[in-house]
């Protein structure tokens, strides 16, 4: 068996955060096509628009914000990127498992990456007993541990944390001296919004966490890159977020006048922003659920998808019947089931899993159709898993898995 993900797949990174699989919102793309005619280039870190907008959207969030302490970027990648190069030198340290873009990032720094267990009942943040000690190996090996990234809404494990194992995992990186990056991309696609409390890093620990939201998470899509973050206030918040802006800039990471022009507009929420958010939110929500379904009818893991358009299946328990058709790690799972089902299907190594590991994020996107007229049609509908469209693709999905269910059944 291989033991080794690098290089494995048709390309080493990725994959990208899961598309919402719905045709642009009409009022967004006439936003964009208002401002292509702009000559002048937007300024490094966003211009006044963007980055007032931003603040609305973290006031209106509780998160009291200035002007000077928002930075804008083509992007959530590029942004993490220029953040990490202004904490200086320094080791990063991750949840496992986490997004697939995140130890990129540190790794073309040439930062040393280490990956943190999460606990038990959620992803997206490291396990407080884990870090501790993992930052302790760290100092012993003569590392310097910086960073840590976390998220508050997990791709991919779809978990949102309670807030105690939150605090917990905060008040652990501040009392090691770690700057936080909070990755809140999919904090505002909760599927039970009355159910679940969402509380933010930067509430707990407001000089230490910068938080990172990527915009294509519930507002625009993957074409029109565009991210925001915030800096804690203060002296040292305001020399972060300098560097941060040199970094982008002599990266060359600028907000093209358009897109910026869409992100101000949807950071605003206006209502049809809003109704749209909703709508689709309770969509994937109602797919995902579906879905989570039909992977444990078929004997599979996953814990219940609480946000974004996305689960995280652990098919170890169906192991054998997956070694007797050539699966043996998580590049294979990858292969196998993004053949069988006719749709994406990143296995665990994408997201810092072990190669061995038999896990996999699937989607929810792809299963509203392949056409804006589905798509639409499963947005506006009563009830869309009863669209012949997405419950044919509902049972692809059931079946593949089912298939693999009586296999192991036979062994």
């Amino acid at each position: 068996m291989r033991t080794e993900s690098e290089g494995r797949g048709t390309v080493r990174y990725g994959p990208p955060l899961p598309e919402p699989g719905l045709p642009v919102l009409p009022e967004l793309s006439a936003v964009l096509a208002g401002a292509a005619g702009r000559a002048h280039a937007e300024p490094p870190g966003g211009g006044p628009a963007l980055l007032e907008a931003a603040g609305g959207y973290w006031a209106r969030r509780g998160l009291a914000v200035e002007r000077d302490q928002v930075v804008a970027a083509p992007g959530a990648p590029p942004l993490l990127l220029a953040l990490t190069a202004a904490l200086g030198g320094g080791d990063v340290l991750l949840p496992r498992p986490c997004p697939a873009w995140w130890a990129p990032q540190a790794r073309l720094l040439g930062r040393s990456v280490y990956h943190v267990p999460t606990p038990a009942e959620c992803g997206g943040v490291p396990d407080p007993y884990a870090l501790l000690e993992t930052v302790r190996r760290i100092r012993a090996e003569g590392g310097t541990p910086r960073l840590l990234v976390l998220s508050v809404a997990d791709d991919p494990t779809a978990t949102v944390p309670p807030p105690e194992v939150l605090h917990e995992a905060v008040e652990a990186a501040a009392d090691e001296g770690l700057h936080i990056v909070s990755d809140e991309t999919w904090r505002d696609t909760l599927h039970r919004p009355h159910d679940t409390v969402l509380i933010g890093p930067a509430e707990m620990d407001p000089d230490r966490v910068t938080v990172l939201t990527d915009l294509s998470g519930a507002f625009l899509p993957p074409g029109w890159p565009a991210a925001v973050a915030r800096f804690p206030a203060g002296a040292r918040g305001a020399a972060l977020r300098a560097r941060t802006l040199d970094a982008l800039t002599a990266l060359g990471a600028l907000l093209s006048p358009p897109v910026a022009a869409a992100a101000a507009y949807a950071l605003g929420e206006p209502e049809e922003i809003t109704d749209r958010l909703t709508r689709a939110t309770g969509l994937h929500a109602r797919v995902a659920a579906a879905a989570h379904r039909a992977v444990l009818a078929a004997g599979a893991l996953a814990r219940p998808p609480q946000a974004g358009r996305h689960l995280y299946v652990d098919l170890d328990p169906l192991r054998p019947a997956l070694a007797a058709r050539g699966v043996g790690d998580s590049q294979d799972l990858e292969d196998f089931l993004g053949e069988r089902l006719a749709m994406p299907a990143p296995g665990g190594h994408r997201f810092g899993d072990e190669l061995g590991v038999l896990r996999v994020r699937l989607a929810t996107g792809p299963l509203l159709g392949s056409t804006r007229q589905e798509r639409l049609a499963a947005l506006t509908a009563p009830d869309a898993l009863v669209l012949p469209h997405v419950e044919r693709a509902l049972s692809t999905l059931g079946s593949a898995f089912d298939d693999l269910r009586t296999a192991a059944d036979r062994l």
